[in-house]
């Protein structure tokens, strides 16, 4: 696998210099790309070793030449509304895998509806959402779910002591509430549904050492389009610790600074995924540092299992659907601490 050269679209980004460092860490060739080749000349400056080829998302052409050749193609590039169809539908054209790191709800949808077909037809592996937000709780709650194969409700709870949101996240997040006009969603009744209700805090009883916190109810993240994609649940609610969604709604909240020697914010995180039938629970958990850092092992363990075929399905599919959840959360060690059911 030494060979094989990724493309890293979105390259430049603070998720993307992170995946672009650990696809080197585990030896393969690079190739990075983006809209800016200044940044991506700069970049290739600091790094070291990769190749660069710039493409804009509105040039099919220049997409297709990026991804020439390539083994597959990591999109780190949000907001991913705007991304993901074209690098999508270029990584169908050259037949390779396409994995995206996408928080946005209707990104990720889009996704699913516009591609399954495709990919399916070709045989080709298409993971979106697999990150922090989407990749991992959809593991979680597949690991928990051991030999179920439905629930009556899912639940994943965020524990973040802070989010210090980067650039990216709060562009994404601006073209999401656009999309919405405004408005929440929820997973219910087996569907995403739109609603005006008021935003609710509960208590949420996370394993130590984060304890009892409060949450907010109904933050709904890229959990609730992944996990309804292979479990049968009519139900799945995703909450945020109050702290952290108050970091993310303030315009003053600085961006993520490195804290340690790997580039790693001092941002700690919880995810706690419970699921319910017939009265009975079952949890799994995961603990570690910096919710964008994470990305990036969770994003190459993906790439490195398509590419050598450890895989469970094909076409367009979630972390869940695709991998051997309990044995891909174990591989994550030392970037996260996980607590599967036995």
């Amino acid at each position: 696998m030494g060979t094989a050269a990724v493309v890293v679209y979105g390259a430049t980004g603070h998720t993307g210099r992170f995946v672009v460092a650990e696809l080197q860490r585990r030896g393969f060739a690079v190739i990075v790309s983006g809209r800016d080749a200044s940044r991506l000349e700069a970049l290739a400056a600091r790094v070291g070793d990769v190749e660069v080829r710039p493409a804009s998302v509105d040039d099919a052409g220049a997409l297709d030449r990026a991804l020439a050749g390539a083994a597959a193609v990591v999109n780190c590039a949000g907001p991913f509304a705007v991304t993901a169809g074209p690098v999508v539908g270029a990584a169908l054209r050259a037949g390779i895998p396409y994995l995206d790191v996408a928080a946005e709800l209707e990104a990720n949808v889009a996704t699913f509806a516009d591609h399954a077909r495709a990919a399916a037809a070709s045989g080709t592996p298409v993971v979106p959402a697999m990150a922090f937000f989407g990749g991992l709780g959809d593991l979680l709650v597949t690991a928990a779910m051991g030999d179920w194969t439905s629930a009556e409700v899912v639940h994943v709870a965020y524990g973040l002591n802070s989010w210090h949101p980067t650039s990216g996240t709060r562009a994404a997040g601006r073209v999401s509430h656009e999309r919405r006009a405004g408005r929440r969603v929820r997973f219910t009744e087996g569907a995403l549904r739109y609603h005006d209700d008021a935003v609710a805090e509960q208590d949420w009883l996370f394993p130590e050492p984060l304890g009892r916190r409060s949450v907010i109810a109904e933050f709904t993240m890229a959990d609730a389009v992944t996990v309804p994609t292979h479990v049968a649940v009519p139900e799945v609610r995703t909450y945020m610790t109050v702290e952290a969604a108050r970091d993310l709604a303030a315009e003053d909240t600085p961006a993520p600074e490195p804290a340690d020697a790997l580039g790693r914010s001092d941002q700690t995180f919880v995810v706690d995924a419970v699921v319910g039938s017939g009265g009975v629970e079952r949890r799994a958990t995961a603990s570690g540092r910096d919710i964008y850092a994470v990305t990036a092992p969770l994003v190459v363990e993906a790439l490195e299992r398509v590419l050598s075929g450890r895989t469970r399905t094909s076409g367009v599919a979630s972390a869940g659907a695709m991998f051997d959840a309990p044995d891909f959360l174990r591989a994550l060690a030392p970037y996260v601490s996980v607590e599967l059911p036995r």
